[in-house]
């Protein structure tokens, strides 16, 4: 089927009349979770459980927020997302508990051929637009801090207690513990208990 074709990072069909319905679904849940108040708890929890329910006790969308799929991506617990997250999830998209996102974070799967001829444009005989793509999983560890304006690409691994400085772009894995930062992201350093905001006495 085309669907396990596109999570299984196999060249897929975006045109498939279930994956458009299931978009639609997506999106029409995500503009109703953007158009609540804060304060309108349990509407907001009606809605996550339709559009995102592999998601793990305490995790908070602050909104706006805006899925593809919604239900190909899972949050752990005590999740924090700060404004516009946005997650192509045309692949699993993986987050640990514990994971803080700054505003304007993205998350996109998807791929698309590098050579123009093939990027472009195809029409069924029906005339149904279509292109090739396929898209590749994304995986954030536990404790992790995406900054404000990050992009996580497709195929990305972090691991668990990094932080991702603001405006990077993450096409590489991470390894776990270190603070990586740049377009392309890059470690900068490994993250020591000399970082503690316990030892900046000005702090308190």
């Amino acid at each position: 089927m085309n669907i396990e074709k596109m999570l299984n990072g196999k060249i897929y069909d975006a045109s498939d009349a279930t994956l458009a319905a299931m978009r639609i679904k997506a999106h029409r849940f995500c503009k109703d979770y953007n158009d609540t108040y804060e304060d309108e708890e349990e509407r907001r929890a009606a809605i996550l459980e339709e559009l995102l329910p592999n998601r793990g006790e305490g995790t908070y969308l602050q909104g706006p927020i805006q899925f593809d799929y919604g239900v190909f991506t899972s949050f752990g617990m005590n999740c924090y997302a700060n404004f516009n997250l946005t997650v192509l999830d045309c692949c699993p998209v993986t987050v640990g508990n514990d994971v803080f996102f700054g505003p304007n974070c993205s998350l996109v799967t998807p791929i698309h051929p590098m050579l123009a001829e093939e990027r472009k444009i195809r029409f069924k005989e029906d005339g149904t637009a279509y292109d090739l793509e396929y898209a590749e999983p994304i995986v954030i560890g536990n404790g992790c801090w995406i900054a404000a304006n990050v992009t996580v690409c497709g195929g990305v691994h972090i691991g668990k207690n990094c932080v991702i400085g603001a405006g990077s772009v993450v096409t590489r894995d991470i390894p776990e513990g270190v603070f990586a930062a740049g377009n392309p992201c890059k470690v900068i350093r490994k993250i020591t208990e000399k970082e503690s905001i316990y030892l900046k006495k000005e702090l308190f």
